[in-house]
């Protein structure tokens, strides 16, 4: 299983609206409105990196009122 968090920049007032679009995105196990340089955090989880890169590319980005996304794999050190 590999797991990443998604840390999501969105258009000014729509946060709350991308937090509710992703939360039923397949192999989205988490998410949270932030405070900071980002709006929405998203803790994702996927078989292999590339179902994760897929999801990400055309789950999360195509999502409304998204600006920008960073995804942070998880490492088990």
């Amino acid at each position: 299983m590999v797991q990443a968090y998604i840390l999501i920049q969105t258009e000014v007032g729509k946060a709350r609206d991308v937090a509710a679009a992703i939360v039923d995105v397949p192999g989205v196990a988490k998410v949270d409105a932030v405070t900071g340089p980002y709006d929405v955090v998203v803790l994702t989880e996927a078989q292999t990196v590339d179902e994760l890169g897929k999801m990400v590319v055309s789950k999360v980005q195509a999502v409304p009122g998204i600006t920008r996304t960073l995804t942070c794999s998880v490492v088990h050190l």
